[in-house]
């Protein structure tokens, strides 16, 4: 009895949609935080709001070997070492970081018995010994993925990662064409069509991925296939005298698999390859340094502006003058005039006039002027939103400058060269990217990447522990003119 294809397909795909990462939603109530009774920065789980990506596509191909059946790929009584061979394709969704779903389409052919049936029959004599089979199959399957290194990580480990151990397994349809060849002849003993009740199949197996880059994986499969039909081997129907030589009723094999996955999407890394504990090890760090901090700062605020001076980056900022978290006075419009003293806040303009264009003359440019205060999370290169009154003041401050400029981007000293020479080109480009946005003229900007060359504190080497707010400083990005 057939069942209906569309339901079948709306079978497999329902547990994808089920459990999909993009139709999942947080919830929106409020959390404390340390200036409000409500948090502001908790938000609907969307599309936009993804950190990682969890999409791929993976296809490869192995050899498939029958194991347990009447004729058998191995050498072990009921055949000889036989290859046939098999590919596969499927499109996997991360459901969380250790657990995904692949929808797989497998194709391929065993070839089991005492001889190849491209070639010709033995001529020992005994009969026994004078059946080949070969059997072509198409299979589509849905496959659980449990990434064991992600589940069973040790909660010591700091470093990056590039290998992952994963299990599958799953069940779906198998439909396939089994061929025996003897003296008199090959012929088709079975045909199985698909999404049959008697085509339901399983496998399960292990899979071991390298981490090639951000965007392909490397994985090597090992998958034992149970094809719940005693005909799969090309013996015949189950009273034929091939059929009687084993008591089994499954013919089995094994497939393995070597393979490349594509990891779509527009994010850094994928979810599979996330360790939540490497977020956790940095704000523990964080929380570390700042419960330090607290402790020293005991011994006072010299300057009396709220912040303490273990981290206050200005100690003599003047009374009454508003200062950003660093301690440092703000200056809003970027002119070198704080805005306690500046009498235009939001307008450039030179210290002898207080901050304020000079009559007739528009905005006074500086050419050794040097943009600063634009910082990045770690491992980020999204502008962040307390930056933008800064950009927008620097896309103003650019376009009525006579001066061209350089949009250096910087990183601190975590991290390899390479990566954080590619980090920090990426900073220089969002950021030259949003003034341009913004209204800034692209003829002026070009972005160049410094990653770890050109710090702002020089004595964060990478042999050296640095407070986090010097490692933040120095994950920045600033402007020089040419």
């Amino acid at each position: 009895m057939k069942l209906n294809l569309a339901s079948v397909a709306l079978a497999l795909v329902l547990p994808t949609a089920i459990f999909a990462q993009d139709s999942m939603a947080v919830a929106t109530e409020m959390a404390p935080t340390t200036f409000s009774s409500g948090s502001s920065n908790v938000s609907p789980f969307t599309q936009d709001s993804k950190r990682f990506n969890d999409w791929a596509i993976s296809f490869g191909g192995g050899v498939p070997l029958m194991q347990s059946a009447d004729l058998t790929s191995i050498k072990n009584g009921n055949g000889k070492n036989l290859f046939g061979y098999s590919a596969y394709i499927s499109i996997d969704k991360a459901i969380t970081h250790a657990f995904g779903l692949n929808l797989q389409y497998d194709r391929g052919e065993t070839r089991q018995g005492f001889y190849n049936t491209k070639d010709a029959i033995p001529t020992t004599g005994n009969p026994y010994q004078q059946i080949g089979a070969r059997t072509q199959y198409d299979a589509i399957s849905l496959l659980g993925d449990l990434n064991f290194s992600n589940l069973l990580r040790r909660v010591d480990n700091k470093s990056n990662f590039r290998w992952a151990l994963h299990g599958y397994a799953g069940i779906g349809t198998l439909a396939y064409r089994a061929y025996q060849k003897t003296p008199a002849g090959q012929v088709l003993m079975t045909e199985i069509k698909p999404f049959q009740f008697n085509s339901l199949f399983g496998q399960a197996g292990a899979g071991l991925k390298y981490k090639v880059s951000r965007r392909i994986d490397l994985e090597t499969r090992l998958m034992y296939v149970v094809t719940t039909d005693d005909q799969f081997d090309g013996g015949g129907a189950p009273t034929s005298a091939v059929n009687q030589r084993e008591e089994g009723t499954s013919d089995n094999f094994f497939n393995a698999t070597v393979g490349l996955s594509l990891k779509l999407g527009k994010h850094e890394s994928h979810l599979m390859w996330h360790d939540p504990l490497q977020e956790i090890y940095y704000k523990l760090d964080v929380l570390a340094a700042k419960n330090q901090d607290i402790e020293v700062c005991k011994k006072g605020d010299a300057d009396n502006d709220g912040v303490c001076d273990d981290w206050d980056r200005q100690l003599d900022t003047p009374a009454g003058a508003r200062v950003d978290g660093a301690g440092v006075a703000l200056d809003t419009d970027l002119d070198g005039v704080i805005d306690l003293y500046d009498k235009c806040v939001v307008v450039p303009g030179p210290v002898e006039n207080q901050g304020c264009p000079v009559a007739g003359t528009g905005v006074v440019t500086d050419p050794q002027r040097a943009l600063e205060g634009i910082e990045f999370d770690l491992n980020s290169d999204r502008v962040l939103s307390s930056n933008t009154p800064i950009l927008n003041s620097a896309a103003s401050y650019i376009n009525s400058s006579n001066t061209s400029y350089s949009v250096i981007g910087g990183t601190d000293t975590r991290a390899s060269d390479s990566y954080n020479q590619n980090l920090s080109e990426r900073r220089a480009n969002n950021v030259k990217s949003y003034l341009v946005k913004n209204g800034a003229d692209a003829a002026k900007l070009d972005a160049i990447g410094r990653g770890e060359k050109d710090l702002k504190y020089p004595e964060c080497d990478p042999a050296t522990k640095c407070p986090e707010w010097k490692n933040r400083a120095n994950r920045r990005v600033y402007f020089e003119a040419k």
